[in-house]
């Protein structure tokens, strides 16, 4: 019968034995009993290549390169340096070697290998080659760093890596950092350059997930902030990276918190790649299922928009979560800083997009949308700082916005009165009456484009008229006043009617009762607060409303508040007036002498021709001219539709179901056309005649005092002084020589 090979090999290794037994037999007779075992006796036996022993049934070499271990750093070293507790001289030398402990001279080997964690418990655990120092580094064949051939070269590093990690090189060496690293780029990281720092779950307890990934942070931010060389050879600046510290997820994992996203999370570790590359986990096609893994319920109702459905057709235009949210920059939503916080969504997110024209053209989208919105009442509130007025999600949705044709869109004209009412009580089927997004064209709303129109005729109208009047007026008082300072006579005025006062008769005459001036201070404070919260509302950009709305976060409250307090002051204060003229003697006299007439509108050219030097005589008036009665009617039905519009736009929950949206929306254009008509006419007629006119400047003191003196009754009331000093006079005739009353009725 034919040996086995098991029989052949263990004869093989008896002959072995015996001729190292005869060597080192030889070696004691030569060199005595207490020479001891050198390098080159060691060689004497394990030079021989076919040297091998068993264990745990393997065949293990115990050659030994002399070659190859003369060039290695240890070349110095004697071979019991490092292979301990063993009898040179007896074969086998111990009946259990120990393994070599690399730590007896390298004792900071743990401390610079932190990617294998294992070696943190000693480096002479050599049971794992995977962890062991031999693993990596090898045996008698250690080569030092300035040796080509070494394979612990930077460049060679990722290659040997790879023979245990063998998936994680494949990701590697197709991400940013391996084609970097391939081209051959200073400063490129392999795998050292993150792993000689402590970035595996190894080195943490599983509740320590935070402590862990504030080191990866801080490992990514090493380079890509702190290296200007990495700075100057990337698109993303300094502070775009170091922006995730103050977001949201840096926020909250600098507060413990394991479960925050970092670099690794969304970018990866080894499979890093640019977002314009498609595979990257940060292309934006794989955005909204990268946010989804943290995300779940968002990211789910965002999968059901048109937005997800266009970015699944690979439309690159449709918004994504970074899109709305940002990148290192993101914010709670209730942030004043995040973009899609409540008072910063519609200007900042939704409107960029929906307003471009490129989007618009390429689409087919409608344009005006941003703009429609940011004229309305929800978007100049918005923009005044109120935090209650509706955005574009309060009626579109967050994420999960579809196309108003869409049965489920909340702007589906089906569901508006759902959407409506959860602001609007009580709405109904008629808040969907009328434009939502109101674009005043003559295509889109043609009512409201000729109200408009109609009121611009007649602003410039009406306020070119009094402006040119007034004009005149000015021009003529002024040449008057200039030729009387350098002492020529005083022009041609009307003839003094119904003789002169005598030297002992008062000089005042009453113009307005206490109570007159009362209703007087009333409209004129309630005109002018309702001017100013109005317009602030009108023009939430403008310079001074700015500068008001600086003064604090509450402004818009206040401006609301003020406002209808403002309007039920002038609507309160004209009951009364109303009141007045119904039930006092002195409200009907007035009444009867306010009341146009006739010759009124002859008085109008007549002046208007003396002013130019047209006539020679100025036309005489009586208790009021028809400069103020003109003003006194403007302002009655001013007044009117002021109130009558301010109330439907207040109490909108009432009158949009009434009137619909559309009543609604002439309201508003008429209240904000009718508030510029009146302010021009108070500026440019009003406030002339009692300011600016040069004979009653540098005001006139009537609203305060209540009189005027006689000399102002002269020229601009003759006839109401006629009529004052003849009722005198009949009085005097009647009562004898009694006292005299200059101040009679007015």
């Amino acid at each position: 019968m034919g040996s086995s090979p098991v029989s052949t090999r263990r004869c093989k290794h008896a002959l072995q034995l015996a001729g190292l037994a005869l060597a080192f037999v030889g070696i004691s007779l030569v060199s005595g009993p207490a020479a001891a075992a050198g390098n080159d006796d060691c060689l004497m036996c394990h030079s021989e290549a076919s040297l091998t022993t068993e264990r745990a049934g393997k065949t293990v070499s115990l050659h030994v390169d002399s070659v190859r271990f003369g060039r290695s750093p240890h070349k110095d070293m004697a071979c019991t340096d490092c292979h301990q507790g063993l009898d040179a001289s007896a074969v086998p030398h111990a009946k259990k070697i120990a393994p070599v402990d690399c730590a007896s001279c390298h004792g900071d080997a743990a401390e610079k290998h932190p990617f294998h964690a294992a070696m943190s418990e000693g480096a002479s655990q050599n049971d794992s080659p995977a962890t062991s120092c031999k693993g990596c580094h090898g045996t008698h064949d250690i080569l030092p760093l300035s040796d080509p051939a070494s394979p612990m070269k930077p460049v060679s590093i990722p290659a040997f890596c790879a023979r245990c990690h063998a998936r994680v090189a494949t990701n590697w060496h197709e991400s940013e950092h391996g084609h970097a690293v391939a081209a051959g780029i200073k400063g490129a990281p392999s795998c050292l350059t993150c792993h000689s720092h402590k970035l595996t779950r190894g080195w943490y307890e599983r509740a320590d997930a935070a402590t862990l990934k504030v080191a990866q942070e801080r490992m990514c931010l090493t380079c890509h902030r702190d290296d200007p060389e990495v700075r100057a050879r990337t698109t993303p600046t300094a502070g775009f990276i170091a922006a995730y510290e103050t977001s949201v997820h840096g926020s909250a994992l600098s507060k413990g918190n394991g479960k925050a996203a970092t670099c690794v999370d969304c970018h990866g570790s080894h499979e890093m790649k640019k977002g314009y590359d498609p595979s990257s986990r940060v292309a934006k096609i794989h955005i909204p299922d990268l946010c989804g893994k943290c995300h779940g319920p968002v990211a789910a109702a965002f999968a059901r928009s048109i937005h997800a459905t266009a970015v699944r057709h690979g439309n690159t235009d449709a918004p994504v979560c970074t899109d709305c949210h940002g990148e290192h920059t993101i914010f709670k939503h209730n942030d004043p800083r995040s973009p899609v916080a409540f008072a910063n969504l519609s200007s900042q997110v939704c409107t960029p997009c929906h307003s471009s024209v490129a989007l618009s053209r390429k689409y087919g989208l409608a344009p005006d949308r941003g703009q429609t919105f940011a004229d309305s009442y929800h978007g100049l509130a918005l923009r005044g700082g109120s935090v209650a007025a509706a955005n574009c999600a309060s009626c579109h949705g967050s994420h999960e916005i579809l196309r108003s044709s869409d049965p489920a869109s909340m702007v589906n004209k089906a569901n508006l009165e759902k959407t409506c009412g959860k602001c609007h009580p009580g709405a109904n089927a008629r808040f969907g009456v009328g434009s939502v997004h109101v674009a005043v064209t003559q295509e889109q709303s043609p009512i409201l484009w000729w109200i408009g129109r109609a009121y611009v005729v007649l602003i410039i109208l009406t306020i070119g008229g009094m402006f040119f009047h007034n004009l005149f007026d000015f021009l003529r008082k002024s040449r008057r006043i200039q030729r009387e300072r350098r002492g020529g006579g005083a022009e041609a005025e009307a003839p003094r009617r119904g003789g002169s006062a005598d030297e002992g008769a008062p000089a005042l005459y009453l113009r307005m009762t206490g109570l007159e001036r009362l209703q007087h201070a009333c409209l004129l404070l309630s005109f002018f607060l309702l001017v100013l919260t109005g317009f602030m509302l009108r023009y939430p950009d403008a310079w001074w409303v700015r500068g008001i709305r600086s003064l604090s976060t509450h402004v818009f409250v206040w401006r609301s508040l003020i406002h209808r307090i403002a309007g039920v002051v002038m609507v309160v204060a004209s009951v009364f007036h109303l009141g007045y003229v119904a039930f006092s003697l002195r409200g009907r006299r007035f009444v009867r002498d306010v009341f146009p007439v006739p010759s009124d509108l002859v008085a109008v050219f007549h002046l208007t021709g003396w002013n130019l030097g047209l006539r020679r005589q100025r036309p005489l008036f009586g208790r009021f001219s028809y400069i103020e009665k003109a003003e006194y009617w403007a302002l009655v039905w001013g007044t009117i539709v002021m109130a009558a519009t301010g109330a439907i736009m207040w109490f909108e929950n009432i009158s949009m179901g009434l009137v619909t949206k559309l009543g609604w929306d002439i309201a508003r254009t008429v209240h904000f056309y009718e508030a510029w008509l009146a302010f021009l006419a108070i500026v440019v007629w009003h406030l002339y005649f009692v300011i600016v006119n040069p004979d009653a400047y540098p005001m006139n003191l009537a609203w305060i005092r209540g009189t005027i003196s006689e000399r102002e009754m002269e020229e601009e009331h003759p006839l109401e002084l006629e009529a004052i000093r003849r009722e005198r006079l009949l009085r005097e005739e009647e009562a004898g020589a009694g006292p005299k009353d200059a101040s009679g009725p007015s």
